[in-house]
């Protein structure tokens, strides 16, 4: 599935229009969002509906479509809210942390001009290269504008799903945002003839080995600076506290997540065009913050902060994502393999240990067979090895397994056993 971001071309007649149904959405969604809020912070979307359907059809205007949707959104969105009130607890629990989220505190404010249209009810492709969306006077039919790959899909009849009416408040222009459904063939273990390992960082925002021994690194220094950056002017608007320095603050906001999001999508370009047609082997890195935070300490020093600052700011997510949804059209894809002792294990003899990394640093030093090297690389180098694993099951059951099951402790138990008896050797200096 691909997002396309369409501009739309609109004149100040057409845009008024466009206003009117975005603002009041937004009010129909703060609307259903207090009374959630009043029937016990709800998620269940028939006992919000009995309640606010009517008043959101004739209150704020909105059509059939859009009310059901405004009330599945405000459902999502507090079932959100749920789940981090729950993760929190656990965390207060285990010492983690010792904040209570405060998120259903009060009711869920929505802000921001953007609506939900779904497909062939509040819009449509028109044959004249024009999209036909809803309002609250009935439908709009505007030209548009984007990238031209994407363009082309929709062209030639591309499945969409739900789109996004979105509006950039510097540039007072709506964009559509549209969900691409892109239709490509099962993937076979033969399409995939190289098996690359990736291991993800911040000092190296990812350390890439394929079965050939040969390795990409990709420093992280650049963009660290560059983040630092953001949070010292971040930190000095936030102490003035002014009503300019809140606008700021919101612009300086946005241009650091599309910093890192343009970033991303750049690394993730680099490693699908360097090993092309390819299984990218990613660590499953889930609840890794909380794995390696631990608890706050506010008489940390100032370079303990900054580094807990930037493990909470270290995308990886994101990489990973954008690698993964992107890999199928490159003709590679991309599994996850278990992240446990990739840094320690020796890929040579076998030998997990924590005294394989010397003071945890970038240097690794196998205590048994003497194997030396960078730890990350290493790393990548265990993930490839895992994944060559993960291939060939696929190739002897015909079935990919794409994600390790880590629930399951007997069966990840057995996995990392497995993974122990794996040996690498492809040249001299790995």
């Amino acid at each position: 599935m691909l997002s396309a971001k369409l501009k739309l071309r609109h004149t100040p007649e057409q845009k008024a229009a466009l206003d009117a149904v975005a603002l009041a959405y937004r009010d129909g969604l703060n609307f259903a969002s207090q009374t959630a809020f009043d029937l016990g912070k709800t998620t269940s979307v028939p006992k919000l509906h009995k309640e606010t359907y009517s008043v959101l059809r004739q209150r704020f205007g909105l059509g059939a479509q859009l009310a059901c949707t405004a009330e599945r959104q405000v459902t999502a969105a507090y079932k959100t809210q749920w789940t981090k009130a729950k993760q929190n607890q656990k965390a207060r629990e285990k010492g983690f942390t010792k904040r209570r989220y405060k998120g259903l505190d009060d009711p869920m404010k929505f802000v921001s001009r953007t609506l939900e249209y779904q497909h062939g009810r509040d819009y449509s492709w028109k044959k004249d290269g024009k999209v036909s969306v809803g309002t609250l006077d009935g439908r709009l039919q505007l030209e548009f504008d984007g990238y031209q790959k994407h363009l082309d899909y929709i062209a030639q009849g591309a499945e969409t799903g739900a789109a996004k009416l979105y509006y950039r408040k510097s540039k007072k222009q709506y964009y559509l945002i549209v969900a691409l459904i892109i239709e490509l063939p099962d993937p076979v273990p033969a399409d995939h003839k190289t098996v690359v390992g990736v291991d993800v960082g911040q000092r190296y925002h990812f350390v890439a080995t394929d079965m050939n021994g040969q390795s990409l690194f990709e420093k992280g220094a650049a963009v660290c600076q560059k983040k630092d950056q953001f949070a010292r002017a971040r930190k000095s608007l936030q102490r003035k506290g002014t009503r300019s320095a809140t606008r700021r603050l919101v612009s300086l906001l946005g241009r650091e997540r599309r910093f890192v999001a343009d970033r991303n999508h750049v690394l993730s370009k680099m490693l699908l065009t360097r090993f092309p047609d390819s299984i990218f082997g990613l660590e499953d890195l889930t609840n890794i913050r909380e794995r390696t935070e631990g608890r706050s300490n506010p008489s940390a020093s100032k370079k303990a902060k900054r580094a807990k600052r930037r493990r909470s700011q270290w995308s990886f997510a994101e990489l990973q994502f954008n690698l993964a949804y992107k890999a199928p059209l490159f003709g590679s894809l991309a599994v996850k393999v278990d992240a446990n002792y990739t840094s320690q294990a020796c890929p040579r003899c076998g030998h997990t240990s924590k005294g394989n990394r010397p003071n945890a640093g970038l240097m690794f030093d196998c205590e048994v067979c003497g194997h030396k090297g960078h730890s990350d690389r290493v790393a990548s180098v265990n993930i490839a090895l895992r994944t060559l694993l993960v291939r060939q099951d696929w190739m002897s059951m015909g079935a990919l397994s794409m994600r390790p099951d880590v629930s399951d402790v007997e069966v990840k138990a057995a996995r990392l056993s497995k993974y122990a008896e794996l040996r690498w050797n492809p040249d001299p200096n790995a």
